[in-house]
């Protein structure tokens, strides 16, 4: 009998290491080619890794929970000949993981493949089984209930909230649990008198711990620089929506100054200047902070710009952004005034070079020729790395995109 282990394959993004979110086999199971194995989160989103070779799994290597390095044993899994049973997984693995005394068989092939129900990378097919009774002689007899239908995303969101889905009252198409289920049920527990306090102390995990290791770059690497500045904007018609006239008009400050819009390279101590202007944009989401990409802003209306704001923003909550969604910016926003607070010091980061903070929309009095009036501003606060920036491209920069802002549409 013939043995093969499959290691946590590089799945892009340059990460490290994921998290084992879901386990779909276990000791004893048969698999097959692209047969899911297993759901796992990388700093950004959820993961279906599928599977290189048929076989029978015989050992998994780790638990769900446990963050794994790129290339690290996930399990093994024989040719299935000979009649040797399964070797044991982990010592303390949970039930869910427990060998089986024998090969189960394996399961019968769909007719057609299943419909994609919003994985956030790859497709994860979901069953259209449903709890169904059949007549037979004397009496009735029912179907084993399958388990809450759900995405991995939302399985992973349900558990570090702590939500059992089968207690969730699901509202997707075909019973299908969503992010917002969820949401809705935990922050009802959390109101509740016997309400679980979420637990102190956990590792950080998903998005929160990307966040964490990339703050800890731009502390290690970044010479922060930031200037402030108010967009005085009494001249809008009162039809313009605030970000996509932020993203225009940092596309109006790269055209000023291309010094603001490209990376740093430490190694090489190489400032690379680029032409694209692909902006992230910081979004607030519940399992931490998100930066999906808006590509091409110069090409864009401010209508196209506002709808894939829109679009982003809800593939952000409901995590079903790809990867693809999340890499490769060369400028960031960061529009923190939708929540509070007027100027910060916002770090970028790296190898970007550049982010630009717009702080909550403010009431002024301004001083006009014969007198005074009350416009309203946009508090903005442009941090810069110093090292390939300097202060008279920054300000340029900050220049041309006020001037920008301070138009009508």
């Amino acid at each position: 009998m013939s043995r093969q282990t499959f290691t946590l394959p590089d799945l892009g993004e340059g990460l490290q290491e994921a998290e084992i979110i879901t386990w779909h086999v276990k000791p004893g199971e048969k698999i097959r080619v692209d047969e899911p194995l297993v759901a796992v989160e990388t700093a950004k989103a959820v993961v279906e890794v599928p599977s290189p070779f048929d076989g029978v799994v015989s050992q998994l290597h780790v638990r769900e929970g446990d963050i794994v390095a790129i290339g690290a044993p996930l399990l093994d899994v024989t040719d299935g000949s000979g009649a040797r049973a399964p070797g044991p997984a982990l010592d303390s693995a949970p039930p869910a993981v427990a060998p089986a005394v024998e090969a189960a068989p394996a399961p019968a092939a769909p007719a057609e493949r299943p419909r994609d129900e919003g994985t956030v990378v790859g497709a994860m097919p979901v069953s259209e089984e449903r709890v169904q009774r059949t007549a037979v002689p004397g009496g009735t007899r029912s179907a084993r209930p399958a388990r809450p239908k759900a995405a991995p995303a939302v399985r992973a969101l349900a558990k570090r909230l702590g939500v059992d889905l089968s207690v969730v009252t699901p509202t997707g198409r075909h019973g299908q649990v969503l992010p917002d289920d969820v949401r809705s049920y935990a922050m009802a527990a959390a109101r509740a008198p016997m309400g679980r306090a979420a637990a102190s102390g956990d590792r950080l995990r998903g998005p929160t711990r990307s966040m964490a290791q990339s703050m800890s770059a731009a502390r290690d690497e970044v010479a922060l620089c930031t200037v402030f500045d108010d967009a005085d904007i009494n001249h809008w018609r009162g039809t313009s929506n605030i970000t996509p006239r932020l993203l225009r008009a940092i596309a109006v400050g790269v055209s000023a100054e291309p010094a603001l819009n490209g990376f740093f390279h430490t190694e090489q101590m190489r400032h690379e200047i680029v032409a694209r202007v692909d902006v992230a944009l910081a979004v607030d989401a519940p399992e931490g902070l998100m930066t999906p990409v808006i590509r091409d802003v110069p090409g864009k209306s401010l209508k196209q710009l506002r709808t894939e704001v829109s679009e982003l923003k809800a593939a952000t909550r409901e995590r079903r952004l790809e990867p693809s969604q999340l890499l490769n910016h060369t400028f960031t926003l960061s529009n923190f005034g939708m929540l509070a607070g007027r100027y910060a010091t916002p770090i970028m980061v790296p190898p970007s070079v550049a982010i630009l903070g717009a702080g909550a929309l403010q009431h002024d009095v301004v001083a006009v020729l014969g007198g005074i009036e009350v416009h309203p501003r946009i508090p903005l606060s442009l941090s810069f790395d110093h090292r390939c920036v300097n202060g008279g491209q920054a300000c340029r920069f900050l220049a041309a995109l006020i001037a920008d802002l301070r138009a009508p549409d």
